[in-house]
């Protein structure tokens, strides 16, 4: 095997190599506002949802985009909308409630928006006098509970959870909002990622921020198993959380943004990936009255560094990864495979997206506009990163010390505890023409943090999802499912009983169907052939969402 590292080999960015797409149709309707449905209706069944699935298809999302006069900016600040796909004996049911966060409450009790949210800044309360509304810019605004990206479980109880400190415990079965639950009264944190990890044992880890004299810092938060059923009470329960490791910002004062991080059985990474928070410019724009969306900016020249921890120990590798920028949301997967660590992930060359998926932009009527917004946006592709793990005064400079069979990734060592590594393209050219991927899911109980072949996700060849991929990583194949006017949410796979393979279950995915009013449809997958089992029709209007979770039942 060569030892000599090979270049990367595209000089276009991932955006640059999808084809450009025209006459794309508006899909206003997707973030639209719409009514709750606390009481579970029935579906209509087409073909065959398999007896064996018993449990309910849990998703979250903005379902609310207006109080009064008063419009959100952004498509991440409307409301949280929880919706449950109860899946029981081949039938269906579908419910939905609004999370009844402190910013919902208050935003309804006063009719107009109250709560600042991360593309729209509340404005001062017009019953104020003029000295108080000035004197009210200056004060720090209140993080919002608005919980509307993923449901999340820590010991046993289910959140709902968005990137603040906030968090909002949630019966997975009614949909009511119980506790609010504020991560800095267990931990000296100031945020929480909505994208945990969990071991075999059912701890849970996070990460979060804490700001200080000593610096910023980026902390790897653990979250101990649930005791047992006996001693459960009703009531949220993080006791015993901790910090484990403490990584302190390249630049204190423009920290990196992130969205979630890799967690292999014994090891975690933090991505200190180009895309900055601008701490002086949150300051400022709340004086001037702009929104916080606009202080992340995108920083190519700072790169990306890869931080590595012991997740046993908690101590933090002096070896330093390096690579060239690049973004990225999601995580695949990650798994240690003789001395090496294979990271795969979803990465853009360009970080500036998050702020561009304003609601203006997104109902965009159909034509040069829609058009020229969606051949902006950067296109995610599948890379994997693989950092090796026993680097020390003896590894030779400059040469490939990736060793694994049939692995296009690099890693040279450059200098004295920093290595350079270049990614492995996770996919064949056939991605391209689906726009790139985005939402993975993989067989999660079974095979994360650990070898696996299989990962599922949403191709995006509009500005939401457009289609359904299976991806093969050792082959690199793809299997498609892909219908104009149908657009899907993120597929979750759900095992069947007693799997002998990998990709032994279903594949669950809520379909908008824009072009019909009121025609919504939970799909199921075949997850081996990726072909359609059934759907489950309801005459209902749902917003496109964010993350879901499948819910077993006994």
């Amino acid at each position: 095997m060569s030892t000599t590292a090979e270049p990367q080999k595209h000089s276009l960015s991932s955006r640059e190599r999808c084809p450009q797409a025209s006459g794309l149709e508006s899909l206003a309707s997707m973030v639209s506002s719409v009514e709750e449905i606390p009481d579970p209706i029935p579906t209509t069944i087409k073909g065959t949802i398999p007896t064996w699935i018993n449990g309910s298809f849990l998703r979250n999302g903005p379902g609310k985009f207006e109080f009064g006069e008063g419009r959100y900016t952004h498509w991440f600040d409307g409301m949280a909308l929880m919706h449950r796909f109860l899946i029981c004996e081949g039938k269906v049911t579908y419910s939905s409630r609004f999370l009844r966060s402190d910013s919902y409450v208050c935003n309804s009790e006063k009719n107009r928006i109250v709560v600042s949210e991360f593309g729209t800044l509340a404005m001062p309360d017009p019953c104020k006098n003029i000295f108080a509304r000035f004197f009210s810019r200056f004060q720090t605004p209140k993080a919002t509970d608005n919980a509307n990206v993923n449901f999340v479980k820590y010991k046993g109880d289910y959140y709902v959870s968005t990137e603040t400190n906030y968090m909002r415990r949630v019966d997975p079965q009614s949909l009511e909002t119980k506790d609010k639950v504020d991560w800095s009264q267990y931990i000296a944190v100031s945020s929480a990622t909505a994208h945990p990890h969990y071991d075999r044992e059912g701890a849970a880890y996070n990460m979060g921020n804490s700001y200080g004299k000593q610096g910023f810092f980026y902390n790897i938060i653990r979250v101990p198993p649930p005791e047992n059923e006996a001693a459960k009470t009703d009531a949220a329960d993080l006791s015993g959380a901790e910090v484990i490791c403490s990584i302190r910002a390249a630049e204190s004062r423009k920290p990196s943004y992130y969205h979630s991080f890799v967690m292999s059985e014994n090891y975690i990474v933090f991505v200190e990936q180009p895309i900055k928070l601008d701490l002086l410019k949150f300051m400022l724009f709340k004086i001037q009255g702009k929104s916080f969306h606009k202080i992340m900016t995108w920083e190519p020249r700072c790169g990306t560094v890869f931080h590595l921890v012991d997740r046993l120990t908690g101590k933090e590798s002096e070896v330093k990864y390096l690579a060239a920028p690049m973004f990225t949301l999601h995580q695949i997967n990650a798994f240690e495979d003789n001395g090496f660590l294979v990271m795969d992930m979803c990465c853009g060359d360009d970080g500036g997206v998050i702020g561009e998926y304003t609601l203006e932009n997104l109902r965009r009527e159909s034509g040069e506009k829609l058009d020229k917004f969606y051949n902006s946006l950067c296109r995610n592709l599948p890379r994997r990163y693989v950092l090796p793990l026993n680097v020390d005064e003896q590894t030779p400079l400059d040469q490939n010390l990736i060793t694994l069979e049939n692995c296009k990734a690099t890693a040279r060592k450059t200098k004295p505890r920093e290595v350079y590594v270049t990614h492995e393209e996770l996919h064949s050219d056939e991605l391209l023409q689906y726009g790139g991927l985005e939402f993975p899911q993989i067989n999660y109980l079974q095979h994360n943090g650990k070898p696996y072949r299989y990962f599922y996700s949403c191709g995006f060849g509009h500005v939401f999802a457009d289609s359904l991929l299976k991806m093969d990583v050792h082959t690199k194949e793809l299997k498609v499912w892909r219908y104009p006017g149908l657009y899907p949410s993120e597929p979750v796979f759900v095992a069947s009983p007693n799997a002998a393979e990998e990709d032994d279950g279903v594949v669950l995915s809520v379909i908008i169907t824009p072009r019909k009013e009121k025609s919504t449809f939970l799909l199921v997958l075949d997850a081996k052939t990726f072909t359609e089992l059934g759907r489950a029709e309801v005459s209902v209007c749902i917003p496109f969402g964010t993350h879901g979770v499948f819910n077993e039942m006994g």
